[in-house]
């Protein structure tokens, strides 16, 4: 896995408005969206991970927890991100490129 990769991608990524911040945004989104793909936070609470696993599981979504919330708010140019949903087929293929990497 390419860390520093996948962090200028999610920052490119932000920059193209293809991600939804925010868990009660993702949890919202997660129905409608066709491709999705979710970034949690490794240090977010068991509460916020629950949920949204469970979400991501039922909705046959792909989630990454590899990266902490500081990794993932630098990365988009916010604070304290801990759910961050992709929802660009070509922003998920790279990503997951980068992953297999």
């Amino acid at each position: 896995m390419n860390k520093q990769k996948i962090l200028n991608l999610l920052g490119l990524a932000q920059r193209a408005r293809k991600v939804t911040l925010g868990e009660e945004f993702v949890l919202n989104t997660l129905p409608k969206s066709e491709n999705a793909l979710v970034f949690l936070a490794s240090d977010a609470g068991e509460n916020i991970k629950n949920k949204i696993i469970k979400k991501t599981k039922y909705y046959n979504v792909l989630t990454i927890d590899l990266l902490t919330t500081e990794e993932l708010s630098n990365a988009i140019g916010k604070q304290n991100r801990k759910v961050i949903l992709v929802s660009d087929k070509g922003f998920i293929n790279k990503f997951i490129e980068y992953l297999e990497s």
